[in-house]
């Protein structure tokens, strides 16, 4: 406890707090592109730490958010067919299709399970081996080598009835579609040290020259994302855009040298669509074509990209930025975690769900 208490510490987050009011002279505008991050902001009250001017907005950084409808739908397909076991991360269940979602499509019969690990599906796919058990491979570069290390499994077993539905998205090429975006106003990111620890710093570096714009890696307790926003402030100061690493307790530049080799080994990058953002190219992962025999979309038919739902929800403005979930007119009374209107609110990540939860009148951290 002692470790995580250094990075809780009020006397900590409060001279930092103070550190940034001094060195901030104008408005500055950064986003978060971590919904951990987004949620620590708001549990310990830190973006009412920040001085007047300084605005903390909210990315696409929760992977379960942006998973695209298409896949959802494609997903409650597969998972109705006779003789699948259609495995998933618990909080995957409860993202809505065009029609549903796969807790209804267990609902109606489908057998549809929670697993806590790739892996987890790979040994129901061995223990049935008459049935085909495929697993919904969501979320950013920190779940892609679990992933990937469970096809190779598969590949060592032998087994032919295991596949993947993926959708996995890359950090960076959602950073570079945000700064391309028209009236984008964010002028720094917090990065997330997870996706850091997985993949390094080298695709943040381009983005940081080609836009110049200040990146910080950061962790996500309250001393960290604290310390991460002076950073990226001071460097916005300076007229400076450098990648910084805040976390360097567990990021390297280079990553993990043995994860990034499982990814790439089995994942190609392809174009991928996320909700709320469209057809994002090179911002994916796929099987690649040595693998393509774990890939469920060739055993059950390609995902087809669904328009986004119309409505009151504005999840997409969200994801974007754009808007935050307390200026939603639906937020907290036709929209709750209990009765969802949108993404942004089912999952635990999300930024909607955050406000929900944290967002009543608070001190702030400490």
């Amino acid at each position: 406890m002692k470790y995580r208490d250094e990075y809780r510490d009020p006397a900590s987050a409060r001279r930092l707090s103070a550190e940034i009011a001094r060195t901030a002279t104008r408005p500055w505008t950064l986003m978060e592109v971590c919904g951990g991050q987004t949620h620590a902001i708001l549990r310990h009250g830190i973006d009412r730490m920040l001085p007047e001017g300084v605005e903390l907005i909210h990315g696409p950084g929760c992977p379960v958010c942006v998973t695209p409808l298409g896949c959802i739908d494609k997903a409650i397909e597969i998972a109705m067919e006779p003789g699948v076991i259609f495995c998933s991360f618990g909080d995957m269940l409860r993202v809505p299709g065009s029609s549903g979602d796969l807790a209804a499509a267990r609902s109606r019969g489908a057998d549809v399970r929670i697993v806590y690990s790739p892996l987890d599906a790979v040994a129901l796919a061995e223990a049935n081996p008459q049935r085909e058990v495929v697993f919904l491979a969501v979320g950013f570069e920190t779940t892609a080598p679990a992933n990937a290390m469970a096809v190779r499994q598969a590949h060592r077993s032998g087994l032919g009835n295991f596949s993947l539905l993926v959708a996995q998205v890359l950090v960076p090429p959602a950073i570079e579609s945000l700064l391309t975006s028209p009236g984008c106003r964010v002028q720094g990111f917090l990065a997330a040290g997870h996706v850091c620890t997985v993949m390094g710093l080298d695709a943040y570096e381009q983005l940081a020259q080609t836009y110049r714009v200040p990146i910080v890696v950061t962790g996500f307790e309250p001393v960290d994302i604290l310390d991460g926003v002076l950073a990226c402030v001071s460097e916005l100061e300076q007229g400076s855009a450098r990648v910084l690493n805040r976390y360097a307790r567990v990021v390297r530049s280079e990553g993990n040298p043995a994860a990034r080799a499982m990814v790439e080994g089995v994942f190609a990058v392809v174009p991928r669509y996320w909700r709320g953002m469209g057809l994002l190219p090179a911002s994916g992962l796929g099987l690649a074509p040595a693998w393509q025999q774990y890939d469920a979309e060739r055993r059950f038919g390609g995902v087809e990209a669904g328009p986004e739902p119309a409505g009151e929800c504005i999840s997409g403005l969200v994801l974007r930025g754009e808007r935050r979930p307390d200026q939603c007119p639906a937020f907290g009374s036709r929209c709750t975690p209990e009765a969802p209107l949108g993404v942004t609110m089912v999952s635990g990540e999300g930024a909607c769900a955050a406000y929900f939860r944290y967002r009543e009148p608070q001190r702030a951290f400490g």
